[in-house]
C-alpha cells in the first residue's frame, strides 16, 4: 500500500516526523525571529493584530513561506538522492503542498476568529448607542470578512482539485503494483474488487485522514495561544472556581473526556466492518460464479452465504445504534458546553458581545481539534477495515502468513 507510492514508507515517515519536529521546533524558537534578516520583520510585541486579507502578505507569513519552502526543499533533495522513487513528486512534493494548504486553511480561521471581535464590538456598540456607528465602518468590516472568505474558497478549490489528482495517483500506484503480481495475488477472496474499488478507497480515506489529522494539530498550534490570550476575560469556571488556565484545561479535559467514551462503544466496530465487507465478497463471488455455472449458485451454498450477510449486518446495525446514540448525545452536550464555562464571567458582566465571540470560536476550534478522534470515528473504522483487506495483497507479496480471517474467508469461498 505504502511502498507503490512512497520511497522506504517505514524510513521516510519516521524521518518525516523527525524532520517536522526539528522545524516546528527551531522557528518557534529561532527562525521566527529571523524574518527582518530578508527584510521580513516581525510587528512590535504591543502592536494591534492585522485584521483583513492583507495579512496572508503580511512580512511574518512571508517569511514563513520561506521557511516553509526551504525545509521541505532540504527534506525532498535528501530522499530524491537516497532512495529515488518513480512516484517521488506526487508523495513527498504533493504531500508537502497538501500540508501547507492545510496550514494555510488554519490561519484563515485564526484570521476569521481576529475578525469576529471588532465586528461584534461595533454591532454591540450600535445596539447600545455607547458611540455613533456609521453605515461605513459596517461596510468596511463586511469587506474585510469577504476578502478572507474569497482567499479561503479559492484555495480551497484549489486544494480540492489537487488532492483529487494526488488520490489517483496513489491508486495508481497500487493497481500497477497489484496487477503486475496478478499471478501471486489473484487467489485471495474478493481479489478484483480489492484492487478495483478497495486501492481507491484506501487512498482517499488516507488522505482525508491524514489531513484531518495534520489540521488538528495546527490548529491547536494556532489557537491554543488565542484562547489563552483570551483568558482575562474568564477568572473561574462553574462548580471549580479559579483555575491556572482555565478555558485551555476545561477544552483539553471535555475532549478528552469525549474520546475515551467514544473509543469505549465503538470498539467493536471494526471486526465487524471488516467482516462485513467478507461476507459480502463471498456472496458476490458465488453470484459471479452462478452466471456461467448455474449449478455454483443454487441451495443450500447461496443461502448459507446470505445468510451470513444478514447475520453481520444485523450485528452492525445494533452496535452502531448505541454507538451513534453516544456519539449525538456527546456532541448535542458539547455545544453547550462552551457556554456554561462561560457562565460566571457573563453573570458578573466581565465579557463584551466581541470577545464573547471570539471565545466560543477559539474554544470550538480548540475542542474540535482535541476531538480528532470523535469527529473520524466512523472513518477510522472503514479505514481498518479497507486496510485490513489490502494487507492481504501485501502479506503475499512478502511471504508472510494471512491473518486467520482470512484464511476462514478463504476457506468458506
Amino acid at each position: 500500500m505504502f511502498e507503490s507510492f512512497f520511497p522506504r514508507p517505514r524510513a521516510f515517515f519516521t524521518s518525516a516526523v523527525a524532520w517536522t519536529l526539528g522545524a516546528v521546533l527551531f522557528w518557534f524558537f529561532f527562525a521566527r525571529h529571523w524574518g527582518g534578516i530578508v527584510g521580513l520583520p516581525n510587528p512590535p510585541a504591543d502592536a494591534p493584530p492585522i485584521i483583513g486579507v492583507q495579512v496572508f502578505w503580511s512580512g511574518p507569513f512571508l517569511w514563513f513561506y520561506l521557511y516553509y519552502a526551504l525545509v521541505v526543499g532540504l527534506f525532498a533533495a535528501f530522499w530524491a538522492v537516497y532512495a529515488p522513487h518513480p512516484w517521488f513528486r506526487w508523495s513527498v512534493l504533493g504531500s508537502a503542498f497538501i500540508i501547507f494548504a492545510a496550514y494555510f486553511q488554519v490561519e484563515v480561521s485564526v484570521a476569521i476568529n481576529n475578525w469576529f471581535g471588532p465586528f461584534y464590538d461595533l454591532i454591540q456598540a450600535a445596539v447600545s448607542k455607547s458611540r455613533p456607528v456609521t453605515t461605513q465602518e459596517f461596510v468596511d468590516q463586511l469587506l474585510g470578512f469577504g476578502g478572507i472568505a474569497f482567499v479561503a474558497v479559492f484555495i480551497g478549490v484549489m486544494t480540492r482539485f489537487f488532492v483529487s489528482h494526488y488520490i489517483f495517483r496513489w491508486r495508481t500506484a497500487m493497481n500497477d503494483l497489484y496487477t503486475a503480481n496478478w499471478s501471486r495475488i489473484h487467489r485471495i477472496e474478493g481479489a478484483a474488487q480489492r484492487v478495483q474499488d478497495d486501492t481507491m478507497r484506501f487512498a482517499s480515506t488516507m488522505e482525508g485522514l491524514g489531513v484531518s489529522f495534520i489540521d488538528a494539530l495546527m490548529t491547536l498550534i494556532a489557537f491554543l495561544p488565542v484562547l489563552h490570550g483570551l483568558e482575562s476575560y474568564v477568572s473561574e469556571l462553574p462548580v471549580i472556581g479559579a483555575i491556572p488556565y482555565p478555558l485551555v484545561t476545561a477544552s483539553v479535559l471535555w475532549s478528552l473526556l469525549g474520546t475515551l467514551f467514544m473509543y469505549a462503544i465503538g470498539i467493536r466496530l471494526p471486526g465487524l466492518y471488516f467482516n462485513n465487507q467478507r461476507v459480502e465478497a463471498a456472496y458476490r463471488k458465488v453470484l459471479v460464479m452462478g452466471e456461467e455455472r448455474p449449478e455454483e449458485a443454487g441451495p443450500p451454498r447461496l443461502p448459507e452465504l446470505f445468510q451470513a450477510v444478514r447475520h453481520n449486518y444485523f450485528r452492525l446495525y445494533w452496535n452502531y445504534t448505541y454507538f451513534n446514540l453516544g456519539r449525538i448525545f456527546y456532541l448535542q452536550a458539547d455545544n453547550l458546553f462552551p457556554y456554561i464555562i462561560l457562565i460566571p464571567s457573563l453573570v458578573a458582566g466581565k465579557i463584551a458581545l466581541g470577545p464573547m465571540q471570539q471565545i466560543l470560536r477559539a474554544f470550538g476550534e480548540v475542542r474540535s481539534a482535541f476531538q480528532f478522534l470523535i469527529n473520524s470515528w466512523s472513518t477510522i473504522v472503514e479505514m481498518q477495515s479497507i486496510y485490513k483487506r489490502l494487507r492481504a495483497f501485501d502479506a503475499v507479496l512478502h511471504d508472510e502468513p494471512l491473518g486467520p480471517i482470512e484464511l476462514a474467508g478463504n476457506a468458506a469461498t
